[in-house]
């Protein structure tokens, strides 16, 4: 009597993983058992990896603007409280691509906040 297989079901929740694991190296691509372990890692690294991407991103903002603002003799803190108090509502990313890509006008935000404080 041959074995059991499962069918398709089976099947095509293993070529599911399969191809999930495609680009891996060695038997992590071609056998089932490692490909799931292989798998199941990178996806959880994957969540969570999109939630510090959006922390890494904000760092990077903060870093840029309050290098910018001390160019323009204040600094971070300052200037968000500026631009809160003047009601200005421009978020952190757009305010770091103002300040590489526009620094005189970045610099017009700045004033318009020192004025508030």
């Amino acid at each position: 009597m041959p074995r059991v297989t499962r069918g398709f079901k089976a099947r095509r929740r293993r070529n599911k993983v399969l191809s999930l694991a495609k680009g891996y190296r060695g038997g992590k691509r071609r056998l089932f058992k490692s490909a799931v372990e292989a798998v199941d890692r990178a996806l959880c690294y994957a969540y969570r990896d999109r939630r510090v991407k959006k922390r890494e991103f904000r760092q990077l903002w903060i870093a840029r603007i309050n290098a910018a603002a001390k160019q323009n003799g204040t600094n971070y803190s300052r200037l968000i409280s500026g631009l809160a108090k003047s009601s200005i509502e421009l978020d952190r990313k757009v305010l770091s691509n103002l300040a590489i890509v526009d620094p005189s006008a970045f610099s017009a935000v700045v004033k318009a906040a020192s004025q508030a404080n």
